[in-house]
């Protein structure tokens, strides 16, 4: 009889999902950020930025971040300061980095609200530890607001949900060549999906994803890694053979010393070396800012077609065509108190009351307390009126160059 053995089923190692959370990372040496984000390249997606300035605007044009990490050598403090005491940006989490920890630098972080203060090295704590649980936090203030909501018995008016589906479904019928020619440059231009999602809440405080067409190279992050080394380390010898002479140019190599020596971060350096890693640098920093946006993707931008998507929201009841401005998790969360929370139950929507208050008071901005107040204004006095109303008053505003 002859005895026939099943060979052994092979075992199949699943790697677990990893969620990537978004970084913006602030620190004026380019090298701590090679390092960081080669130290947490699974977990995280890092956003570099050289200047507190290129934060601020990356935050004003929503980007979704779930936390900063900034140097405090390189505006971070000044930035910390910003952050807090913004009404749109206070209670994004903050992570504090300096050059050694001590006592002094972990009292400084507290007396300025920072989340947490690290090394800049991150060789002490656990910082994707502390990262879970900034989200685990809002995620319990979410659910602690969306039920106070919920007990004011929002609902959206049979009304309001007829004209969101035959507007935008008609509209959606008449775009989809349009939504499908995007769709299909998107792929030909670069890797990835076709639609970004970013996380807001809406009406009753529940959190959706917003949808939009994808403007960004997925892996820009690792091409920037790549072309720093070409970049800064590689384009030459020259840079390479100059740190191995202990700092010094040939020219002074030669005569033994340094003709023109600088202290630089506590070092003693050449000052034609110092100059020339500045100016590498620089080249690099204008370079680097080319893989972030793809080509198509600055298109998109410019006209504003990558806003698209967010009529498929609107057919899926996220949100609607008139209503408060959905927010980023963190921004809503300043708005969880007693005096502002309300502005929740109203619906969420693509333009509301405040845009177009904004446009007919000819105000050039409006402060976030008088925002919150018409927000507040729109949940408790929405109407099909009203709703007619600032549609016609949205479209006017659309012509002109001012963002609404």
């Amino acid at each position: 009889m002859e005895l026939t053995v099943n060979p052994p089923t092979p075992v199949v190692e699943v790697k677990p999902y990893i969620v990537q959370f978004r970084i913006i990372y602030l620190n004026a040496d380019f090298e701590h950020y090679i390092n960081f984000s080669e130290k947490f390249a699974e977990s995280l997606q890092v956003e570099y930025f050289g200047t507190k300035e290129g934060v601020l605007e990356a935050l004003q044009e929503n980007y979704p971040a779930d936390v900063i990490v900034a140097h405090a050598g390189s505006g971070g403090l000044e930035l910390l300061d910003i952050i807090r005491s913004s009404s749109g940006f206070g209670n994004i989490p903050f992570v504090l980095m300096v050059d050694r920890l001590s006592q002094e630098a972990i009292d400084t972080a507290r007396a300025k609200h920072a989340d947490d203060v690290f090394s800049v090295r991150f060789d002490e704590g656990d910082l994707l530890t502390r990262i879970k649980y900034f989200k685990k936090r809002q995620w319990y203030v979410a659910n602690k607001a969306s039920k106070i909501i919920g007990s004011q018995g929002n609902r959206t008016p049979f009304w309001k949900r007829a004209i969101d589906v035959l507007t935008t479904g008609t509209a959606v019928l008449l775009l989809l060549p349009v939504f499908l020619l995007i769709a299909l440059l998107i792929r030909l231009d670069s890797k990835g999906p076709v639609f970004y999602r970013s996380k807001r809440v809406g009406s009753g405080y529940k959190i959706f994803d917003l949808y939009k067409f994808r403007t960004m190279r997925t892996d820009a992050d690792q091409l920037i890694r790549k072309m720093a080394a070409l970049s800064m380390y590689n384009k030459s010898t020259e840079p390479v053979q100059q740190i191995e002479n202990n700092g010094l140019c040939e020219e002074c190599q030669a005569g033994g010393k340094c003709k023109s020596l600088l202290f630089h971060d506590g070092k003693e350096i050449c000052e034609k070396l110092y100059h020339f890693q500045k100016e590498q640098k620089a080249a690099f920093m204008k370079f680097q800012n080319d893989p972030r946006i793809t080509r198509f993707g600055q298109f998109l931008r410019n006209s504003s077609l990558d806003e698209l998507p967010q009529l498929i929201n609107i057919l899926k009841g996220d949100m609607s065509l008139v209503g408060n401005r959905p927010l980023p998790l963190y921004e809503a969360e300043k708005m969880t108190t007693d005096d502002k929370i309300f502005r929740f139950a109203g619906p969420a929507g693509l333009t509301g009351l405040w845009q177009v208050t904004k446009r007919g008071k000819g105000k050039a901005d409006m402060s976030e307390e008088e925002r919150t107040q018409l927000d507040i204004t729109y949940a408790k006095e929405f109407s099909f009126k009203m709703d007619m109303q600032i549609i016609l008053k949205t479209f006017p505003a659309l012509l002109q160059s001012e963002n609404v």
